[in-house]
């Protein structure tokens, strides 16, 4: 079993560890200056993400903080830690005792606890699942995203404790390794664990690596599937991502690139094809150089193309265009993460495609 003094090692990093009462701000104080009050999303520093987690934060929200300027991400992240840690630990330590009496009194005890990954859709809390709907109502411990939309995390239940593990460029609220072994912990305590990620946890979700994580310790580990941004978001626009005669596959690409870089991470020559459909996900600050790569490649600078941000939700966004275009287009739009971004004929199909109808007749006759 994860002992309880497993969890200060949570906090470990690459920079010195710095005491909580070295620093003059409470957790809350960072949405003053990057709140997302338009956004469906728990963002990094949402109020609405505090006001879900205000039980890691037990004695510090009525801590006042002066400072005129946005603080280091790093502080933050290390401060952040530091002041949950100490209601971490209780609760793992009442797990573990509700285990070891058997959760009702008797002396049998009970065996690990369950871990599900749960993906929760693209952002319409409707396109839910009933299977994951029924985990996130009875979970004892829920570490979700980002991209988990505030809608989603309405549905859980009033016993339950959220504790938010997202990431964005830049900010990291938890390591890999950090969320590994929380997982693991509170598994160990004999509680269910549900991990929340948007999307589908199997797809560009790091859900596999987990599970095999865990699968090594001896956790059980059920996978519950969600909606991908892909299906989700070309329904929503009406974008077949297959069509007979048009498209006969469809591929998912990470625009993620190496090391932070202006490159996409890896784009096959064979991408380019025009009888196939692209979907790229985490691709916006990649896309004019993966943009210029496919059609290097071969792929027509006049591909009909889309990107959505916030796609399903009521903060819909969205830019049409041909794929020579369609950065500039973004630019303009200034469209932000997370945007969806579909390259292929198929997205001539969609009613919303600007151009003429000619060209729509033209591939749908050539079936």
């Amino acid at each position: 079993m994860a002992l309880v003094n497993r969890l200060p090692s949570l906090t470990s990093s690459t920079t010195p560890q710095r005491k909580p009462n070295a620093f003059r701000f409470n957790p809350v104080f960072s949405i003053h200056y990057t709140s997302h009050s338009t956004s469906p999303f728990t963002e990094k520093h949402s109020i609405e993400r505090y006001q879900r987690d205000q039980w890691l934060y037990h004695n510090q929200l009525d801590r006042v903080s002066s400072c005129p300027v946005p603080p280091d991400p790093n502080l933050i992240r290390d401060y952040d830690i530091s002041v949950q840690l100490p209601e971490l630990k209780k609760l793992l330590q009442v797990l573990r005792e509700k285990r070891e009496c058997g959760g009702d009194g008797d002396s049998g005890g009970r065996g690990p606890g369950n871990v599900f990954l749960v993906g929760t859709g693209p952002g319409d809390p409707e396109l839910l699942t009933l299977k994951a709907l029924r985990v996130i109502e009875s979970a004892d411990l829920l570490l979700y995203d980002r991209l988990v939309s505030t809608d989603v995390l309405n549905l859980v239940g009033p016993d339950a404790r959220l504790l938010y593990v997202g990431k964005t460029a830049g900010y990291h609220s938890r390591t890999q390794v950090e969320i590994h072994e929380l997982l693991l912990s509170f598994a160990e305590a004999g509680a269910t664990v549900v991990r929340l990620k948007g999307g589908d946890p199997l797809v560009f979700g790091r859900g596999g690596e987990e599970m095999d994580f865990l699968q090594q310790q001896g956790i059980h580990v059920k996978v519950i599937p969600g909606i991908t941004a892909a299906s989700g978001i070309a329904a929503e626009l009406g974008i077949p991502l297959t069509h007979r005669g048009v498209s006969n596959s469809v591929r998912f690409l990470t625009g993620h690139s190496r090391n932070g870089g202006a490159d996409p991470l890896f784009i096959a020559e064979n991408a380019a094809d025009a009888d196939s459909t692209l979907v790229v996900y985490m691709g916006l600050s990649t896309l004019p150089s993966l943009a210029l790569k496919l059609i290097h490649h071969g792929l027509p600078p006049d591909t009909p193309a889309a990107a959505v941000e916030r796609g399903t939700t009521p903060q819909q966004r969205m830019v049409l265009a041909e794929l020579k275009d369609l950065g500039d287009r973004i630019t303009s739009a200034e469209l932000v993460s997370p945007t969806l971004i579909i390259i292929g004929k198929v997205v001539a199909l969609s009613p919303l495609w600007p151009h003429s109808s000619k060209e729509t007749s033209t591939l749908v006759e050539a079936q």
